[in-house]
């Protein structure tokens, strides 16, 4: 999953295959680690592997600035509201418990430029 991956965010619920992020140069993965292997399925050259950031931020899920756990939790809310996922409804149900099983998967480079863009609003 999000080989070559250039932008955009992903929220992974189900299980990833190795090599997972192989080329990835920008966007967010979030992706659901329940059994704790992630990280060995996951081709690090390139990318970065984090607990999910529970700050405040902007509102726009669209906007990289947005704390990751607003993000988050706003795409698995949109997920259940169009597919009613069972998956996704016991997340919610359980966020609290859920929420320290996800990895945040970012490029280290679009990693730096969010920082950098960061200072940029704070200055501003």
């Amino acid at each position: 999953g999000c080989e070559y991956m250039t932008g955009g965010t992903v929220v992974c619920l189900g299980s990833t295959g190795r090599n997972f992020a192989a080329g990835m140069s920008g966007g967010i993965a979030y992706v659901l680690d329940v059994n704790g292997d992630f990280a060995a399925n996951c081709n690090t050259q390139m990318v970065e592997l984090e607990n999910v950031d529970t700050d405040e931020g902007d509102e726009d899920v669209n906007d990289p600035m947005m704390a990751d756990e607003q993000r988050l939790k706003q795409l698995i809310v949109d997920h259940y509201e169009y597919t009613g996922s069972q998956l996704a409804e016991e997340i919610l149900a359980d966020w609290e418990g859920y929420l320290t099983k996800f990895v945040k998967v970012t490029p280290t480079d679009y990693r730096h430029a969010l920082k950098v863009l960061k200072k940029r609003r704070a200055a501003a």
